[in-house]
């Protein structure tokens, strides 16, 4: 794989012309018109802080990958997209910056719950796993293993927390929370699409450990919202690295995690500064993921 190109890096956007919506961890939101702008910075966080080093190159990882599942995988259902190429009007001033890193979307009433999908058991499945024997009230076989893959994928759907972290939730809490029919399509709809992408993703070399999903609503209709399949949204591992019984190699963020708690920071902001040989590995990681996946290099 060539070696990386710098590029401009975005820690924060001042779209003065513009009505700005809110900032979440990663995205600038601004309101245009009846539409959303949607931007991805190269901000990163990790234990739900924002830290103050940027990663380049990894708004445009961020956008141009769900641009690509997004298209990839219409055919199980509808999305949010507009447009990620014509900046024009009210947008034109920023179309420099806008470039390869935003998408005009359309706006919905977004689910209050995050659908996450567990292939493999990792991360807080795993600490869930070795406390209950269980995730998010699901039982599983006893004996598993770290990064063990999971008999089936599951749906382990969390709260939208606005600060701090996400909680796990049962599948019984997702139905009290919004409905039985919408939690069954929001269940549903999030395995079929992990399933598709794990098979693209494994012909690639990569697999999809697990992954988070967010969906909205036009009237009836569910809408895939926010990203997709993302470094960020998800544990990608290496294939050929692959060994149950431990931590995995990653594309994904996880690897300045594993910094984090190597340093021992306390996990409370604000966040430690990067040191430039985490930020370098953590952008090669990233633009890997997408050159994987997608078969050619971040443009």
């Amino acid at each position: 794989m060539a070696s990386p190109q710098m590029s401009p890096v975005i820690l924060q956007t001042n779209f003065s012309g513009l009505k700005l919506r809110g900032r979440g961890k990663v995205r600038d939101i601004y309101e245009v018109g009846e539409q959303l702008l949607i931007v991805a910075t190269d901000r990163l966080s990790a234990f739900d802080v924002v830290l103050p080093t940027p990663i380049p190159d990894k708004g445009k990882v961020l956008t141009q990958l769900s641009l690509y599942w997004f298209a990839k995988l219409a055919g199980l259902v509808p999305n949010h997209i507009i447009s990620a190429k014509d900046f024009s009007g009210e947008l034109a001033p920023y179309a420099d910056a806008l470039a390869g890193r935003a998408m005009l979307v359309r706006k919905t009433e977004p689910a209050p719950i995050e659908c996450v999908v567990r292939g493999y058991i990792s991360g807080s499945g795993w600490k869930d796993y070795q406390k209950t024997g269980a995730i998010c009230g699901i039982a599983l076989p006893a004996g598993l293993r770290e990064s063990d893959r999971l008999p089936e994928p599951i749906f382990t759907p969390s709260t939208k927390a606005t600060t701090g972290h996400d909680e796990n939730i049962s599948f019984d809490e997702t139905v009290a929370t919004v409905g039985r029919s919408l939690a069954e399509k929001l269940r549903d709809t999030s395995l079929a699409i992990y399933r598709s992408a794990v098979e693209h993703a494994a012909s690639r070399g990569i697999i999809i450990a697990d992954t988070k999903f967010e969906f909205g609503l036009i009237g009836d209709e569910l809408i895939w919202i926010d990203e997709a399949l993302t470094p960020d949204s998800s544990r990608f591992w290496p294939e050929n690295e692959y060994v149950p019984g431990r931590t995995q190699p990653s594309f994904d963020k996880q690897y300045v995690r594993d910094y984090l708690e190597k340093i021992g920071w306390n996990k409370q902001a604000p966040g430690p500064a990067l040191p430039a040989d985490v930020v370098a590995a953590t952008q090669g990681k990233y633009r890997e993921a997408y050159q994987r996946i997608t078969g050619h290099e971040l443009d």
